[in-house]
């Protein structure tokens, strides 16, 4: 995979909308993956179907990708994913693992990214308790 082709790939997703979800099967292969901490799906349908909730449920989605990492056919992205709650801007900080087939289509997307700190700690009422829980378990005492 080239550089540019990266790049691109970065771009859809710092560009992405509801309505280029319907150029998701130009990104992904027909069969592929995607896995995160809640969706493990095959086929571009299932992967347009996960997009389309997160429009459909959060106010303001977008991804800044940052770090890339290319080698061969599998591309790194370290990436903030950032939506609104009510009058807070909540991100999520992870990273993407993607394996491109011969066509230079995704065929595998899976996402790291730790649910509890970045997400579950900043919820209101699980959010405190979570924090605590943190804070007893890291040999750092915080």
């Amino acid at each position: 995979m080239s550089r540019q082709h990266a790049e691109q790939i970065a771009t859809f997703f710092e560009t992405l909308s509801r309505e280029s979800l319907t150029r998701l099967d130009s990104i992904y292969a027909h069969d592929a993956r995607f896995k995160d901490p809640f969706n493990d799906v095959l086929g571009v349908p299932a992967i347009a179907r996960i997009f389309s909730h997160m429009f459909d449920k959060l106010d303001s989605p977008a991804f800044s990708v940052g770090a890339r990492i290319v080698d061969g056919d599998q591309l790194m992205l370290g990436w903030v994913f950032s939506f609104r709650r009510g009058d807070r801007t909540i991100e999520i900080r992870g990273v993407t693992h993607m394996i491109l087939d011969g066509d230079g289509r995704i065929s595998l997307h899976r996402d790291y990214w730790d649910a509890a700190e970045e997400l579950y700690s900043k919820l209101p009422l699980v959010g405190a308790p979570i924090r605590w829980l943190a804070s007893r378990l890291s040999a750092s005492g915080r």
